[in-house]
């Protein structure tokens, strides 16, 4: 025991990862790559729900949210999902459709 303790007066430290080290932060990265999922709609993802509307957007009254407004998407293009970002405003333009986030108000 004694012989692996180090003694720190004066001594310098530097890292360098082992391969091992190395190994599991491919893993890792790799693991984390498979778990991402890319969802694309062909066409409009709201092909018949109130398509006389500019932009269908719904309301939820909530009492206790952290926050007055939140959006969440709901055409599963934004960078930030679950929230909404404001990438079904692109979609919409190029697809004709009319999708828009959910509102959850206090």
């Amino acid at each position: 025991m004694a012989s692996s303790m180090v003694s720190t007066v004066g001594a310098r430290f530097s890292y360098a990862p082992t391969a091992e080290g190395l190994k599991q932060r491919r893993m890792q990265a790799v693991s984390i790559r498979r778990r991402t999922v890319a969802v694309r709609a062909e066409g409009g993802i709201n092909p018949e729900i109130r398509k006389v509307e500019e932009k269908v957007v719904d309301s939820v009254a909530v009492a206790e949210l952290s926050k007055p407004v939140t959006a969440y998407c709901r055409c599963w293009r934004s960078g930030t999902f679950p929230l909404c970002d404001g990438s079904h405003v692109k979609h919409n333009k190029a697809t004709g459709d009319n999708v828009g986030p959910l509102l959850l108000k206090k």
